[in-house]
């Protein structure tokens, strides 16, 4: 009974992409048989030769996959798996359907896990997937499974054996036996081989849901490795494996050691930003050069770093926090690491930079002051401390706290909007043998998707400093953020919200880069292998 029912899930689900060569198909043959509907029994409705069915041996001259039939030929197999699968014949596939369908083939799936695949494939949010759905999700997927196949097989012979995948699992951090390699390879092995081909790797997986593929995971980290100066970035998913080895504390690391030195060498532009936030306007005309002019003059070589100290130190317990809440957020909200949509990680991910924003925005209010102040103000970060709790109260820690929260918003979510839509049309058009993009391709990535995300957030940040730089004299006027929009607009107009975007985006693409590149010293020295 067992063997039957093999042979009843192998040919529907293989045929889906088919694995002929041209010469394995006969002139004017239908691949499908000539099947119009479902019901007809699934081993007649591909034509592939019995032997080359089963007998699927290495063979890394064939990659087939759909790459050498026709567009026709693909279009059928895949229409008759969705009238397998369509139970009911309304033409959509929902959650029941699956559930049915894929019983009926002998592939068991929970749920939940059925859940996310229709979450996954359906574009127009009805609760179900229509045909082109249905095959959009697919094809997407194969593709994805494709490269972390590639990447398991290191041999390049078309296989994986035990042996690769050892070696791939120890490059994360996890150390498993030959036997317990061999039980893995055996769920996947429908020939006995005790290896995995392209076919029997992809039949496994493929009605199995995989919003993020451990692969992209690993090589599309964003929010860990750069660093602009902004802590407002979605933080970054860790695989399984990452999360169970305790790796993932090493990649936090590297990214505030990153981030530490990325700050310092960017430091003098981050200083001259905040003074032209401050201080410039139409009467008060600040060029970059007259800028830099005025820092020397005023305080020498050592005031254009005014404000770093406490920059770098707010990154320790800013990111903890950070990473904390937006696991335990993931929880309440009910899912787990690897399930996580782009809505879902926006909606973790924001609630999580605004708790660790509020944690810690006593010390960005003294690093606005630190950078603004003169030679001789203060004696150091704890006096600025003393001295504005003595002259302002505490509620002066939180000045700006408003525009702040609200900035995060469309800074996290146009920043993960664009890296995600630039990192699924890379994946889509160039990955072929790996999800791997290479340093320039994420360094532009990451550039592009943090300038978007701060011309978003600019005017509210913008107002955040000033209101953070308003010290209460008497007689002094204390604007509200509403009454601080107002007054910029009349008196600079709707430029004036955008006072020290040129420093601002001239540290970005050095920022990216260092903390690039120290990442990677750091995570090494950390004994994190890149892979």
């Amino acid at each position: 009974m067992m063997q039957q029912q093999r042979s009843f899930v192998s040919p529907l689900l293989s045929g889906v992409f088919c694995h002929c060569t041209p010469e394995d198909v006969p002139s004017g043959s239908d691949p499908g048989g000539g099947v119009e509907s479902a019901s007809v029994t699934p081993s007649k409705l591909w034509d592939c030769p019995t032997s080359q069915a089963e007998d699927r041996t290495c063979d890394s001259s064939r990659p087939c996959g759909g790459a050498l039939c026709s567009e026709a030929e693909q279009e059928h197999r895949l229409k008759v798996l969705f009238q397998v699968l369509d139970v009911n014949k309304d033409g959509g596939i929902c959650v029941n359907d699956l559930t049915i369908g894929l019983k009926k083939l002998g592939v068991h799936r929970t749920e939940n896990e059925l859940m996310k695949i229709v979450k996954a494939g359906d574009k127009d949010l009805d609760g179900q997937l229509d045909f082109d759905e249905f095959v959009h999700y697919l094809r997407d997927h194969e593709k994805k499974l494709r490269l972390v196949f590639k990447s398991l097989d290191r041999k390049n012979d078309g296989c994986i054996d035990s042996q690769e995948i050892m070696q791939s699992l120890r490059d994360l951090g996890v150390s498993i036996s030959e036997q317990q390699a061999q039980k893995i390879l055996k769920s996947m092995d429908k020939n006995g081989t005790m290896t995995i081909d392209w076919t029997e790797w992809r039949d496994y997986h493929l009605l199995h849901p995989a919003d993020n593929i451990p692969e992209i995971i690993l090589y599309w980290k964003h929010s860990t490795i750069f660093d602009v100066g902004e802590s407002m970035l979605v933080p970054d998913e860790f695989t399984a494996e990452e999360r169970k080895t305790g790796v993932w504390w090493r990649h936090l690391v590297a990214g505030g050691g990153a981030g530490a030195v990325s700050r310092t060498c960017t430091a003098p532009l981050d200083r001259l930003k905040v003074l032209m936030q401050v201080h410039a306007s139409r009467s008060n005309s600040m060029s970059m050069l007259g800028g830099f002019a005025n820092m020397l003059k005023e305080g020498g070589v050592r005031s254009l770093w005014r404000g770093n100290g406490m920059n770098v130190i707010k990154i320790a317990p800013e990111s903890a926090i950070k990473f904390m809440a937006y696991e335990q957020i993931k929880w309440l909200i009910g899912t787990d690491q690897e399930s996580l949509g782009i809505l879902e990680r926006f909606v973790a991910g924001s609630l999580a930079g605004a708790i660790a924003q509020s944690s810690i925005y006593p010390m960005e209010v003294l690093k606005t002051r630190l950078a603004l102040r003169s030679t001789g103000q203060y004696g150091g970060i704890v006096d600025c401390a003393k001295h504005i709790l003595r002259k302002e109260g505490m509620m002066a820690f939180y000045k700006g706290y408003v525009p702040n929260m609200l900035g995060i918003i469309p800074y996290a979510g146009i920043d993960l909007a664009v890296y995600e839509t630039l990192k699924n049309s890379w994946l889509q058009r160039y990955a072929t043998d790996s999800a791997n993009p290479g340093v320039f391709v994420l360094l532009a990535c990451g550039t592009m998707s943090s300038t978007c995300g701060q011309l978003a957030s600019y005017p509210l940040a913008l107002v955040r400093t000033r209101m953070q730089a308003q010290a209460t004299q008497e007689g002094g006027p204390q604007m509200s953020m509403s009454g601080l929009f107002r007054h910029i607009v009349q008196t600079e107009g709707p430029t004036g919200l955008y006072r020290g975007l040129a420093p601002n985006f001239m540290k970005v693409i050095p920022a990216v880069s260092i903390s690039y590149v120290v990442y990677e010293h750091l995570k090494t020295s950390l004994g994190v292998q890149s892979r």
